[in-house]
């Protein structure tokens, strides 16, 4: 018992020493220090130890490193699961075996089994089919679905079996490896002859053979040669507006830290240098006459040096370090709900929304202009055979969405809703039209030129034929859907194709003379292929009766300076009948033909031969010059019309997205006039709008007074447009445009144009699109938006986000985009708002003790502020907040504007939250060292001693900052009580559980909870005032904001809440707010139409 009384009494007496560590003023009776009864030596620690600094950075640090290496590892798992897939290659005497991918090496020969991926770039020899063909599935480079066909030498063919390889010799010489997926150059000798390779003998990396039983192949490029690999490039570090304030942030912070740091340590050299006066020692308790640096007075400057060092430790709290990993653990939690967002998933294709990445989800609340594609973005690219002109006479009689979009221009829609269209059942064919259906055509004045442009369509593509053995039904699998489309009205005209070979296409076509359906054979010469710089795609075949003819295909743009002077009869006609379906949104082909003699083919045939033969660098040119000189004098058919419809939604998007206040520009590489006509129907343009075309370097302007302006620009022009010294007028003018169409734009200028608008305006851009070509301008946007169509999947591989429709985009940028933004804003500024406040508290104690370097709180209370106790309810707030439904934030757009002018993460909101922290700190610190420095503590009078204020003052930080937390979030759930009130009571158990450890290990708290703080009615009583006065200043601003300054969203929120009780004047004071003046969408067509009626 007596030992226990001695305990307490010293532990009285320690208490006494280390509250009075604070004070500054002395009295005479402190001399008697080192006299009898004052011979205690207390050495205070006058460093906070390194585990409170550490162990917060390591946690970071450690979630970052395992974050990287867990993807590394998948990365590394998927290598050497496709390093080590086997293939079969040629062990020599015609032995096939077993090898790794690894091990392949260049000039192997291998052989490829059905539906397994080539393991490297081959050259085909041969194939299970006699005429060596194979069926190759190229999803893995370009996303498409649909089968190539590629075919082997005549020359290779023979080689059908293993043992036919047994003496195989060859050499081989080709281009270098490069990234061109779809050109190659080579010859291959065999027996001492020359033959040319072109990209139909090329099988590349990570395709897949179907439908063939095997292939076998000889291996020309491995490893990172391969296209695919020469390919890969690392897509460009995008981080959103918001971290890259954030990062401002922390270096202000930063500097906070290094200025309050400095100060303190040149006070604390001030009052080292002056602590013995006329040998009275004012800071008695330091014991400065027995130190060695760091408090000796004859050593202040060096004191004043290391005090800087020990001060930038202590107020490190200031930085919040554990802030990334928390934004890293919400961002991957919103693209979770994003991916599952049921309202943006596409049943037809079974597509959900993907966020490719989470680092710009934020991003999506705050973009100003959207860069869209037009074929395939606003359009569905599913083509439709609508309308066909043929020898100079229109056939088809449907009426397209365009149509019906410049028949309310010209206020017929009444008219217009009284036509129906009959809707056909069969995919890829929309027409009709008596004349020429179901024989009909027979009767037609020009009956053989309708024939010739018939056959043409069935003969004149790459489309392979499939036959369902069951049903007998061919559907085709071509290389664009509008060839599709063409092979199918072929077959609904009465010319099926229905089989191809190598050298061979066989129809099942309508004969005029006998009235009935016959089978022929084409025999298949050439293929003159499509490319972009051609525009046009031919083919010589010779019919049954030994004739040689040329089909040909193409633009417009090309096609009409081919023909010859007997083939312009129908020119005129033709040309009027391109342009009226191009102002009806189709896009239109011009079909043409020509006989050849056979000494002109021959000559012809041999040219290409040797020009395929060469390998050099000119190459393609050469072939170019040989093909041109065939493609020539052709006589014209006609013209077809394709429908690309709009994609369901995609005007009510637009309009939705115009009230929010977001600019669209529309990127195209069609025609003008088919983009202008789109333009209307998704109500992009409009009536009374004046539009700006500059075209081939020509400036029009339509002659309409309006405030409105809408700007069109062709690519020839917009080359100029984008040079240095005109770049910054013509971004000038289009912004000041409300709307932008930039039609015949090559990917690079799309591309060009994003950057331009991106970086002049320093506004968030956000680009949409499905092809390849729109890839560059996807990288270029500070977001990117792959849609997931038909035009395969390099776009959305190269997305940030891809979703199934561009309808979807509404809701990913109105809700999931407001709430993102809105988050992730509140979570920084309450991130800084709690530091702030912990940390200044830590500052403030340092005035107090002289700035002596003693540390407040325990050493595991530091550590363990921003990991347990007041870090998960930050996360619940980055992932359940949401001031309105989902529904209001669709019904009110406006909220939008909440991001793009970025209200809740300005600087005059930041500083706000930190004033916030600053005046909750000198609340907490002031009102615990007042209410508790000189008043009995406990029962026995005892006063508090450091352990005691440091866990009281704690306690108070942990209670205000996490309420603070309550009031701040709008939507609670069982999860946000969980961890605010959860965070609060885990202080306390481990406050609890901590003081029952070892005092070795728990140090200053060391039953702290059970034998000082709970017993004493006090402590609990300074929290709750504490708490009180802390949220005070909070609850009179929000109330007077609330009151006189609502917030858009504010008022939203009370007419949500009071639901049909509201004043219905109120309730229409909100939704005029909510309405912004728009000029774009077809809120702004009505408007414009009833303003220019009435």
């Amino acid at each position: 018992m007596g030992g226990g009384r001695t305990r307490k009494k010293r532990n009285q007496l320690s208490r006494i020493h280390a509250f009075s560590s604070g004070k500054t003023s002395f009295k005479g009776e402190h001399s008697l220090i080192g006299g009898p009864g004052f011979g205690r030596i207390v050495y205070c620690e006058e460093n906070e130890s390194a585990v409170s600094n550490v162990v917060p950075l390591v946690v970071v640090v450690a979630a970052t490193i395992g974050k990287e290496a867990v993807e590394d590892w998948r990365r590394m798992k998927q290598d050497i699961e496709m390093n080590n897939r086997k293939v079969k290659v040629h062990k020599g005497e015609g032995v096939f075996d077993y090898s790794k991918w690894r091990d392949l090496n260049v000039g192997d020969l291998v052989k490829v089994e059905k539906d397994e991926f080539f393991p490297a770039d081959l050259i085909l020899l041969s194939s299970s089919y006699e005429d060596a063909i194979c069926y190759v599935e190229t999803m893995n480079l370009d996303g498409e679905t649909n089968l190539k066909l590629k075919q082997a030498l005549d020359e290779t063919s023979k080689f059908l079996e293993d043992s036919t390889f047994r003496n195989f010799k060859a050499i081989i010489k080709c281009e270098d490896p490069n990234a061109y997926l779809y050109s190659f150059i080579g010859n291959i000798e065999l027996e001492d002859q020359l033959y040319p390779l072109s990209p139909q003998q090329l099988l590349l990396r990570d395709s897949k053979l179907r439908n063939t039983d095997f292939i076998y192949g000889v291996v020309i490029f491995t490893g990172h040669d391969t296209k695919v690999m020469q390919n890969s490039t690392d897509s460009p570090s995008k981080r959103s507006k918001v971290e890259k304030r954030m990062d401002k942030i922390i270096y202000f912070l930063f500097s906070v830290l290094f200025f309050i740091s400095f100060i303190g340590s040149i006070f604390f050299g001030i009052t080292t240098s002056e602590d013995i006066e006329n040998g009275v020692m004012k800071r008695w308790y330091l014991r400065p006459d027995d130190t060695t640096i760091y408090y000796n007075p004859k050593k202040a400057p060096i004191a004043a040096m290391l005090h800087f060092l020990t001060a930038l430790m202590l107020y490190s709290y200031l930085i919040p370090i554990s802030l990334y990993v928390s934004i890293e653990i919400v961002k991957v939690l919103q693209s979770i709900f994003i991916n599952h967002d049921v309202h943006m998933y596409y049943e037809e294709t079974d597509q959900p929304a993907r966020a490719r990445t989470s680092n710009l989800n934020e991003e999506l609340g705050q973009v100003d202009t959207i860069l869209s594609d037009k074929t395939g973005t606003l359009t569905c690219n599913s083509m439709e055979f609508v309308k066909c002109s043929i020898a100079g006479i229109a056939y088809g009689r449907g009426v397209t969405e365009v149509e019906r979009a410049l028949a309310r221009r010209k206020h017929l829609d009444g008219n217009v809703a009284e036509i129906s269209e009959a809707k056909s059942s069969i995919k890829g064919f929309n027409f009709t039209d008596e004349r020429i259906m179901n024989g009909n055509w027979v009767k037609e004045t020009h009956a053989n030129v309708i024939q010739n442009f018939i056959r043409l369509l069935a003969v004149c593509h790459t489309a392979i034929p499939e036959v369902d053995e069951e049903t007998g039904n061919v559907s085709y699998e071509a290389e664009s859907p509008d060839e599709a489309a063409f092979v199918i009205a072929a077959k609904q005209l009465g010319f099926e194709f229905y089989e191809r070979t190598q050298t061979t296409i066989s129809l099942c076509e309508f004969n005029s003379t006998i009235s009935r359906t016959i089978r022929r054979s084409y025999k298949l010469l050439n293929i003159l292929e499509f490319s972009s710089a051609r525009k046009r795609m031919s083919v010589i075949v010779r019919d049954e009766e030994g004739k040689l003819l040329l089909l040909s295909k193409g633009a417009d743009s090309v096609m009409f300076e081919r023909l010859g002077k007997n083939g312009r009869e129908f020119e005129e006609k033709t040309k009027q009948h391109i342009n009226e379906y191009a102002d009806a949104g189709l896009r239109t082909l011009i079909l043409a033909y020509r006989e050849l003699d056979e000494q002109e083919y021959n000559l012809f045939n041999k040219e290409l031969m040797e020009a395929k033969s060469l390998v050099s660098a000119d190459r393609e040119q050469i072939v170019e010059e040989v093909l041109e000189k065939i493609e020539k004098d052709l006589i014209l058919l006609g013209a077809t019309a394709v429908e690309d419809k709009l994609q369901n939604g995609v005007p009510e998007c637009i309009d939705k997205l115009a009230q929010a206040g977001i600019k669209l520009w529309v990127l195209t590489g069609d025609k003008m006039e088919t983009a202008i006509n789109v333009g209307f129907a998704c109500s992009l343009l409009r009536q009374g709008m004046k539009q700006i075309i500059i075209r081939k370097e020509l400036l029009t302007a339509s002659n309409v007074k309006s405030e409105a302006l809408a700007l069109v620009i062709d690519g020839k022009s917009l080359t100029y447009a984008l040079e240095d010294d005109v770049k910054d007028l013509f971004l000038t003018f289009a912004v000041g445009c409300a709307s932008v169409i930039c039609c015949r734009s090559s990917p690079k200028q799309k591309a060009l144009v994003t950057r331009l608008v991106k970086i002049k305006t320093g506004c968030t851009t956000l680009a949409i699109g499905d092809g390849a070509n729109d890839v560059g301008m996807l990288q270029e946007a500070d977001i990117g938006i792959g849609i997931s169509g038909v035009e395969g999947m390099q776009a959305v591989m190269s997305s940030d986000i891809a979703i199934a429709q561009f309808r979807y985009l509404e809701r990913l940028l109105l809700v999931h985009g407001h709430w993102c933004y809105r988050r992730i804003s509140s979570m920084i500024c309450y991130f800084f708002y709690k530091n702030i406040a912990f940390g200044i508290t830590l500052f403030l104690y340092e005035i107090y003790a002289s700035f002596s370097g003693q540390v407040a709180y325990n050493d595991w209370f530091l550590s363990l502020y921003n990991v347990f106790f007041t870090s998960l309810p930050v996360i619940a707030l980055g992932v359940f907040d949401q001031d309105v439904s989902a529904r209001l934030c669709l019904e009110f757009p406006l909220l939008y504007q909440e991001g793009v002018q970025n209200v809740l993460f300005s600087w005059k909101r930041i500083l706000g939250w930190a004033f916030n922290g600053v005046t909750s700190a000198i609340t907490v610190f002031f009102f615990c060292i007042n209410a508790i420095e000189n008043q009995a503590f406990r029962k026995g009078g005892e006063v508090v001693g450091l352990e005691v204020l440091g866990a009281t003052m704690y306690t108070c930080v942990v209670c205000v900052v996490n309420c603070q937390m309550a009031l701040s979030i709008t939507y609670f759930t069982y999860i946000q009580h969980l961890f605010i009130w959860g965070g609060i009571l885990f202080w306390y158990i481990f406050l609890l559980i901590y003081g029952t450890i070892n005092p070795l290990l728990s140090t200053t708290a060391y039953k702290v909870l059970i034998e000082a703080c709970a017993p004493a009615p006090s402590y609990w009583l300074i929290t709750l005032l504490v708490l009180v006065a802390s949220l005070l200043p909070y609850l009179v601003y929000t109330s007077i904001q609330l009151r006189f300054f609502p917030m858009f969203n504010q008022m939203i929120q009370s007419r949500s809440n009071d639901g049909q009780a509201i004043d219905p004047e109120y309730v229409n004071v909100v939704r005029q707010q909510s309405i912004r003046h728009i000029v774009v969408g077809f809120t702004a067509r009505f408007e414009a139409s009833n303003t220019s009626r009435g």
